[in-house]
Formats: C-alpha cells, structure tokens, sequence
C-alpha cells in the first residue's frame, strides 16, 4: 500500500480525531476487480507469513476488529483469513460480559484470550466495548461492581481518562512482550449501514442476525461517533495505532484490512529456525537411510519381477 494511502486511514497518534475526518467511502481510486486481485495476492502472502510466524514461535499477532453492526466485520475475517491455517488462528467475540466475567476486572476476559506465541488472535470487538457502549450507556457501568461507582455523576471525565489510561498501559505491556497489535475501526456511514440493514432483512441468510436493538442502538449514532472520535483520539499510539478503513465499499474494506496486516507481520522479519550444525548432519543421515531403503526397495521389486 502506498504510504500516502496508509496515512489516511491510520489516526496519527498524539492528534485529536473525529471519525467524520475519515471518508468512509474512500476507494484509493482502485476498481473493485483491482481490489479483489490484489486481496487474493494478499491472502496468499499471509499464508507463508503466518508459517513463519508459527514456525518462528516468538511473536503472536493480536488484530482487533471495532465497528458499528453491519459494518462488516464477519465478513471481513472471513474473506481475508481464508487462507489461514486454522490451527495457527484463533477468533474470539466479546458481547455483554458474563456474571463470572463481572465478578473481575474488565480485562480479565481479554486476557484469557489472547494468542500464544506463533498465532493470530481475532479479536471480534474487543476490551473497547468498555469504552464505547459503556460511554453510551454509561448506566451499564452501576452493575459492574466497580469501586467508587455508586451513581452515574461518579462516571465523569476523569473515570474515561482512567480507562484510556489503562488500554494504553495494557497495550504497551503486550507489545513489549512480544504482541503485535493491530486495530482496524471499519467505518461505515449512517447511510450505508441503514442500506445493509434493509437487505439483511430480505436475505434469509443474515436477517436472524437482525435485531430491534439494531434500530434502538441507531438513534445513538451520534453519541457512537463522539465515543469512537474519543478512543482514536486517545488510544491511537506508537505502538498501537489504529487504522479507520473505509467500510462503505466491502471490496476495498477487505483489500485494505490484508494489505496493512502483511505489512505489519513483515515488519517482524520473522523466518523458519536456522538448523544448527548437528541438526544438518542429521537430516543428511537420514536422508542417507531413505535413499538407501528406497533403492534397496527397488532392487528388490526387480529381481522379484525377473523370477517371475
């Protein structure tokens, strides 16, 4: 990807944003036929990427998925991990957390999840619901059995800063540890997402996904682009930043989802194990031992024709 291109969907860090900054119907003037060729390059550059990784065994990939509904997330998963080994990927989707969930830290769940070294781990949503639908509805926050949250004036701006604050830490630790952290904010407009919410109703294969929560949780559109504008603007970092890939058009949503994932694993410079000396000379033995056999073998299937 062009560095221009990558500069307008990633959100600087240490600036202030808004999701309205973002186009979400940007196409880098590519064609959809463009688009979807070079996604298949992609997908099968992740391949070799991610048997290197596995086979490298000091790295683990983290990629976070935010969004609105019907964004695209399932779909985007779907079409740009199609050519990842199952065994080396790992897709976990958080939703209204659990009484056991609650009975401890809002991370706490996040870490039981996280990819061990040599994997991918997809996060469909995240630990940032904490601070998206809980800034919504902050109401949710009163059962959570926090400390020093008795009534809603006790969730002010210091408590969002507190939490921020926190991600931020979390994410700087992983990183130093050896996780790559790559976050994607599929952004989709109002337009569009009312567009696909219409056809999912009449597509037998995604309306039991519908629910009136959609259209209840639509009238505070708004209230969502301040919370994203607030998580870009003080999540985005060095180490962490996000990308906000225009989600209007599926096709350049998924090229640009697998084109900045490459780009992130390539620069671990991860390759297969170097075999030592030792190691060598013991694969040329048993090399030895299958020629050998195999040419026994042979002679053997001759002489036996011969007598025959």
């Amino acid at each position: 990807m062009k560095k221009e291109i990558l500069k307008k969907l990633t959100a600087k860090p240490g600036q202030k944003h808004q999701v309205s900054d973002f186009d979400s119907a940007y196409t880098a003037r590519l064609t959809k036929i463009k688009a979807r060729e070079m996604l298949d390059q992609k997908i099968l550059q992740m391949q070799e990427l991610q048997s290197k990784l596995y086979a490298h065994d000091k790295y683990a990939v983290l990629v976070i998925f935010q969004a609105m509904d019907a964004a695209g997330k399932d779909g985007t998963i779907k079409h740009v991990m199609s050519g990842i080994n199952p065994q080396g990927c790992q897709v976990f989707s958080f939703k209204q957390p659990s009484a056991e969930e609650v009975d401890h830290d809002y991370l706490w769940r996040i870490n039981r999840s996280l990819p061990e070294r040599g994997r991918i781990g997809i996060f469909n949503r995240s630990h940032y619901e904490e601070v998206l639908v809980t800034k919504v509805h902050p109401e949710i926050l009163l059962n959570n059995k926090l400390p020093d949250v008795h009534v809603i004036d006790d969730i002010n701006e210091q408590f969002w800063e507190n939490r921020y604050r926190q991600i931020n830490d979390y994410e700087r630790y992983l990183t130093e540890n050896g996780v790559v952290i790559v976050k994607f904010f599929l952004n989709l407009s109002k337009d569009e997402q009312e567009k696909r919410f219409l056809a999912r109703l009449d597509d037998d294969s995604k309306n039991w996904k519908f629910s009136m929560s959609d259209v209840k949780e639509r009238a505070f559109w708004d209230k969502y682009m301040e919370a994203y504008s607030d998580v870009l603007t003080f999540t985005s970092t060095e180490y962490a930043p996000w990308y906000v890939i225009p989600a209007d058009s599926k096709w350049f949503m998924r090229y640009a989802v697998a084109d900045i994932l490459c780009e992130r694993m390539l620069e671990l410079d991860v390759h297969y194990p170097v075999l030592s000396e030792k190691a060598k000379q013991e694969l040329a033995d048993a090399r030895k031992i299958f020629s050998d056999h195999i040419e026994e073998e042979s002679k053997r299937k001759k002489e036996k024709s011969k007598k025959k």
